[in-house]
């Protein structure tokens, strides 16, 4: 298990800081009622948002409903999780609560689940708390409304390296003070990434050195792609791998074909290159799980596999200087995304003429459609639906 999770609070006493937002939160909880607002706790990453909620239902022994709005984009999804769940009682006549995390990651033009969760506050006979980064973000105008905004702030180096004590007690872990002041002030205010630092640099170990922080690099909340591309590519640890990519501020997808294009050129034994490519296969079928399917709960395999399944396919360590390449595949699709565009127009065209989909167009249609143009009728009727520069960009014009 996670250090994360293991060592997440049971219990308002082991929750770290926050002084502020806890009060609000049980003057605002205990006095909840039906048709009440829900609370909108904000705030950086690592901070307690979540954990709070989670410790109070724990300590209380309420039914804790949750989902995470990023990974769950439609009023569906959202109304499977919740449903009647709204308005029945536990089967153990237990209370509940309903948290609804990451609430700014919805798409602004996702107004189904937006209304889907508007829904949810207002008809809820149990209490409802919402979790932000950017409170202030666009798309979460409508929901403030029906909220109540409560911060939360960035950690002290103080309160992180406490809690960072006490889990290297429990572990029987040695180490200094100043190791762990140093890696509550790489999180920068995060508790989550410093727990997940620490997770690295001691699990199986009885003592952790300022040596060990090394396999760590300087964390930076806008870790650039090459940074993170050094840490899978250099490391053997697999936390060390997963944890490199979390503050790239570039989708996993586009991640996904910056490691594929490198990976030749950091690996040399042909043993670890097909390890390092198996795993990448098995991450690309994800991937393309989750395109076709659109269920995100694939994406974290797919990420462990392309960060941690590359990074152990080593034995050792390279310690050579490797210049990454940017991909080639995302080079050809900006090159040609005009031309995808335009062809994706002129299959909806013809997808609403034929009454079919846009995929039967192209693999069952328009293999045929050069036989058929040599028949004047067809190539009048075509004429009206398409313009000439639309035929001719079929190679259409030339039969």
């Amino acid at each position: 298990m996670a250090w994360t999770k293991k060592y997440e609070p049971r219990s308002l006493r082991d929750f770290v800081n926050q002084k502020d937002a806890v009060e609000k939160f049980l003057v605002w909880v205990k006095s909840w009622k039906p048709g009440n607002k829900a609370m909108l706790f904000y705030g950086p990453p690592g901070v307690g948002k979540t954990a709070l909620v989670r410790a109070y239902a724990y300590e209380n022994k309420l039914d804790l409903i949750e989902m995470n709005a990023s990974d769950f984009r439609t009023a569906k999804k959202i109304n499977e999780i919740f449903g009647s769940a709204m308005r029945q009682r536990s089967l153990w006549h237990r209370g509940k609560i309903f948290l609804i995390d990451e609430v700014d990651g919805i798409c602004k033009e996702d107004v189904g689940a937006i209304n889907a969760i508007l829904k949810i506050i207002q008809q809820s006979h149990y209490p409802v708390v919402l979790t932000a980064n950017d409170i202030w973000n666009p798309k979460l105008s409508v929901i403030r409304n029906y909220s109540i905004p409560v911060q939360f702030k960035k950690l002290s180096v103080w309160d992180i390296v406490k809690r960072l004590e006490y889990i290297c007690q429990k572990e029987g872990i040695k180490v200094e003070k100043s190791v762990l002041r140093e890696l509550a002030s790489r999180s920068q205010g995060d508790l989550r990434a410093a727990i997940n630092d620490l997770e690295v640099v001691g699990r199986g170990k009885k003592e952790i050195t300022q040596k060990d922080l090394q396999v760590l690099g300087f964390r930076d909340k806008e870790t650039e792609i090459f940074d993170a591309l050094k840490m899978i590519f250099k490391t053997k640890s697999p936390m060390a791998a997963k944890l490199a990519i979390i503050n790239v501020d570039r989708d996993p997808q586009e991640i996904f074909w910056w490691i594929e294009q490198n990976v030749a050129n950091e690996y040399e034994k042909p043993e670890e290159i097909a390890k390092a490519y198996e795993a990448l296969s098995k991450a690309d079928l994800f991937r393309r799980w989750i395109t076709i399917r659109q269920n995100w709960r694939f994406l974290v395999y797919m990420m462990d596999l392309m960060t941690a399944g590359v990074a152990t396919a080593k034995k050792e360590m390279y310690r050579k200087f490797t210049r990454y390449e940017y991909p080639q595949r995302i080079k050809m699709m900006s090159l040609t995304k005009s031309s995808r565009e335009k062809l994706k127009q002129i299959l909806k065209i013809l997808s609403e003429h034929l009454h079919c989909s846009t995929k039967t167009v192209l693999e069952e249609y328009l293999p045929f459609f050069k036989l058929f143009i040599k028949d004047p009728n067809f190539k009048k009727s075509l004429y009206k639906i398409l313009d000439r520069e639309q035929i001719e960009f079929l190679g259409l014009n030339k039969q």
